[in-house]
């Protein structure tokens, strides 16, 4: 069993976790002193085995927020300074499992009793403490304490400290704000499905982080505060370093007097709402940001950033007003009975007060206090009604995505998620579906309305995504079918602009034999002088920035790929050969034995089936312009194409064939076979085959060398490719410390595109800023590698990996990640090329010694299917 507390976000590899057997565990990491005082501690006996990377040891206490003297006291302190963190990972094994599982079979009496009585037992603090027998005395005053210590208490419990575990704590207020304003920050959305109609008329900073929340005109919020689930009316003040959660504050709650101020929050404050069970009434619950509910009246503790003797003095509250006159516990903000359930505009006047804020008389405030009932954090916990706060901020998210989709939908359509805010929407009990509904309907009218500006296939993957909210997969199912016709309709504008559109057209319907007649008519016959081409091209692998060429991206925002063109095992993989021949007709021979001979060649005409293993040559023929032009009249051709790479390789290898069959034929013809005019014709061929995809394959295949391009989106697509003019000493240490190596797994590529393509027709926030980082670091590649720093390239290659299994979870899969595992100890960067899914991989060995070791740790590894290609960059 595997037990992890919801206030942790570890991040550990836990397939090389060696746990002992037969007993219980806990994850520790060492931490400092500062840190671990505000959280749990583990006391750790002397070490019985230790390693560079962890050490087990047996647990002799556990400290909960303890005080520096507490940590020396109980011998808490590492050699090193620091003490053990309990991450609140727990791992049972063993005996201690089935111990663990008897004693849960054996007690659903005492569970009932103890559910009737409404006391509580904490999974975490007292089946740990059962495990520690320092802990027992404290345990047995617990509800069930005595069953947990005599069912369990004769096993002992272990600390695993992992000393290279990372993690993010959410265990107090003032860690969720240190994360969301520290590193990484600007990942967080910060006006993430809001509400603000009337910034101008509101002081909202920009650091402020405002989530699911509706904020009126005429609020105020400080710098670095989070709102969450909130509704904020008019004249609220609320100061900087806040938090305010689940709080619904609108002008009715106001109370109309003369002495009626707004309410405020000051500086670092922390205030949220929740409902109770069995009752209508709302409670306002509020504390300062840095105030430990735990710290004792005797301890430094405080209430509202004052300590708690100032608190009561200054509001006139005595400490048996808060505490009663009797009980064991320490007096600390977690027992005080400082809360008053009260109408919500009085509480708004009371919380003022308790914070020092308020103007009115104290006597007042403080006879209203009094006369209320009064309710503690702990009382609160145990008393707060889930299943109502739950369904309650249901139902507040829902009516902002409603709001939201319902002016998406009305001004254009062109930047929100609609699928994730259906999701939303159909939250809302009984009438989600119904909006939905509503939705639909404006659909049409809205496309129309916007069609100059709204691209087609963002139109109807909206309508699509609104009639799955609405239930109707058959319709819906329908209309995909023209999403990817606007996709294929839009790119084709992209990429055919200027391209004279009757190449792709069938010549007529006359066969080779009535084309030499009509030919014959009246025409001098011309002799047959024989051509023949022959093009063989390298392959291409991918450092980043790949899906940034792909349409419909592509065809919007500004794309850029770090590639390279290389040949395998001594010679470029790709190639054709092309001779024309006295006869009439086409032969067409691939390097497994297929052959086609086509003599009518009326039958060469788009669309194509999209299992004819052929339509690569046909579409070449048609946009050369060799069958519109009747060029083959007076003799015929045999094309004969081979690619020695495996199938499914990743490498590119069907849009570098085509680029060698079209050079070829413009070559035998004495067309432009220039390799700006082959690679854009093989945009136009992609086009017409149906299979869609990017520019950077036959980029990567038809210029040598490493090189970084650029695409501009717009009518035509413009590309501009910059040659990197590698160094001798840069060329060399590549071709020695890089490994490509096949891993025996054959890619889909299509369906990876699929996935991809509706991701962005949604505008799916985290697919766009990954891709947007995909293409920064294409730029930042190229600068590494002009200055040879080729470490710097294997961390931008595991940086693109880790983006490119968000884009698409399923790129990777069991083998490439055992693979990636096996290889991680040698390499400073890996990844797979190309969409993923399988194919080829790059791995980057940290030097030259590593490369070789690896390169003979693979091959000697029978259970890797691999093959480890030798190759050169191709010059």
């Amino acid at each position: 069993m595997l037990t992890m507390t919801g206030d942790v976000l570890p991040c550990f590899d836990a397939s090389v976790m060696t746990l002992p057997e037969d007993t219980s565990c806990i994850i520790t990491v060492p931490i400092t002193l500062d840190v671990a005082s505000n959280h749990g501690v583990i006391v750790a006996a002397k070490t019985e085995h230790s390693t560079q990377n962890y050490a087990v040891s047996l647990v002799d206490n556990l400290l909960q927020k303890p005080t520096l003297e507490e940590l020396v006291k109980n011998n808490a302190v590492l050699v090193d300074g620091r003490a053990l963190l309990d991450t609140g990972i727990i791992a049972v094994r063993g005996k201690a499992w089935l111990e663990l599982v008897t004693l849960a079979c054996s007690c659903q009496l005492m569970i009932s009793e103890l559910l009737k009585s409404r006391k509580e037992m904490s999974l975490y603090e007292d089946l740990v403490a059962a495990w520690v027998p320092a802990k027992h005395e404290w345990l047995r005053k617990r509800p069930l304490g005595e069953e947990l210590v005599n069912k369990l208490g004769k096993q002992k419990m272990f600390s695993y400290c992992a000393y290279d575990l990372l993690f993010l704590h959410f265990g107090t207020s003032n860690e969720v704000l240190d994360h969301l304003s520290g590193v990484g920050s600007e990942l967080v959305g910060r006006r993430h499905l809001c509400s603000i109609p009337a910034t101008t008329e509101s002081d909202i900073t920009a650091s402020a982080i405002i989530l699911s929340s509706k904020i009126a005109p005429g609020v105020s919020i400080g710098e670095d505060s989070l709102i969450y689930d909130s509704s904020i009316s008019g004249g609220i003040h609320i100061g900087s370093l806040c938090i305010v959660v689940g709080v619904n504050i609108s002008p009715d709650d106001y109370i109309s007097d003369e002495d009626s101020i707004k309410f405020m929050l000051p500086d670092r404050h922390c205030l949220w709402e929740v409902p109770l069970v069995g009752s209508s009434e709302r409670v306002l619950v509020y504390c300062g940001l840095h105030d430990n509910p735990k710290s004792s009246l005797s301890r430094d503790g405080t209430f509202c950033g004052k300590p708690w003797k100032k608190v009561l003095r200054d509001i006139g509250i005595l400490e048996s007003d808060l505490w009663g006159s009797s009980g064991t516990d320490e007096k600390c903000l977690w027992n005080s009975k400082i809360f008053p359930i009260l109408p919500y505009g009085q509480m708004l006047k009371v919380a003022m007060w308790l914070m020092g804020l308020a103007k009115q008389k104290s006597e007042y405030m403080l006879s209203l206090w009094k006369s209320s009932r009064h309710i503690s954090l702990e009382e609160l916990h145990r008393s707060i009604d889930f299943s109502l706060m739950c369904i309650g901020s249901s139902n507040h998210q829902a009516d902002l995505a409603t709001g939201i989709a319902k002016a998406c939908i009305t001004y254009g359509m062109l930047g929100r998620n609609l699928s994730q805010l259906c999701e939303e929407i159909l939250q809302k009990e009984g009438s989600g579906v119904e909006i939905a509904k509503d939705f639909l309907a404006m659909c049409p009218k809205v496309r129309e309305q916007n069609s100059n500006v709204l691209p087609k296939s963002r139109a109807y993957q909206v309508q699509v995504d609104l009639l799955r909210a609405c239930n109707d997969e058959r319709t819906a199912c329908e209309l995909e079918h023209k999403v990817w016709a606007a996709v294929a309709d839009e790119t084709a504008s992209a990429v055919r602009f200027g391209f004279k559109e009757h190449l792709s057209e069938s010549p007529g319907s006359l066969s080779c034999q009535e084309y030499q007649n009509n030919h014959n008519d009246g025409c001098i016959h011309r002799s047959f002088h024989p051509r023949s081409a022959k093009v063989e091209l390298p392959v291409r692998v991918d450092f980043v920035g790949g899906w940034s060429d792909t349409p419909p991206w592509s065809i919007e925002r500004a794309g850029c790929v770090l590639n390279m063109a290389i040949s395998l095992e001594g010679s470029p993989p790709i190639g054709t050969i092309i001779e024309t021949t006295k006869t009439t007709g086409v032969l067409i021979t691939d390097d497994t034995d297929n052959q086609l001979y086509i003599e009518d060649y009326t039958s060469i005409c788009a669309p194509f089936d999209g299992d004819d293993p052929f339509r690569l040559v046909k579409s070449a023929l048609l946009v050369t312009g060799i069958i519109h032009d009747n060029l083959l009249v007076d003799m015929g051709m045999h094309i004969k194409t081979w690619a020695n790479v495996p199938r499914g390789s990743g490498l590119g290898t069907s849009s570098i064939l085509a680029a060698a069959v079209v050079k070829g034929l413009l070559q035998v013809i004495d067309g432009d076979d220039s390799t700006e005019n082959v690679a854009r014709l093989v945009l136009v061929l992609e086009q017409l085959m149906g299979t869609g995809g990017g520019w950077q394959d036959q980029i990567g295949g038809l210029y040598p060398g490493i090189k970084c391009t650029s695409s501009f989106p717009g009518i035509p697509l413009r590309l501009q490719v910059v040659p990197l003019l590698a160094s001798p000493q840069l060329i060399s240490e590549l071709q020695q410390r890089l490994l490509v190596v096949f891993t025996g797994q054959v890619r889909l590529a299509n369906k990876v595109l699929q996935k991809v393509v509706i991701r962005y027709l949604r505008r799916d926030n985290l697919l766009v800023s990954s891709i947007k980082r995909l293409v920064e670091l294409a730029k930042v590649g190229r600068e590494a590698l002009m200055n040879c720093n080729v470490d710097e390239l294997g961390e931008i290659m595991l940086e693109a990996w880790r983006l490119h299994q968000e884009l698409d979870p399923y790129c990777s899969n069991e083998s490439v990640d055992k693979l990636f595992s096996f290889a991680s100890p040698y390499c400073c960067g890996y990844k797979l090329v190309g969409a993923g899914g399988g194919g080829f991989a790059l791995l980057l060995a940290k030097d030259t010694q590593r490369a070789k070791e690896l390169r003979k740790k693979l091959e000697d590894e029978k259970h890797f299917e691999v093959k480890i290609y030798d190759w050169q960059i191709f010059l």
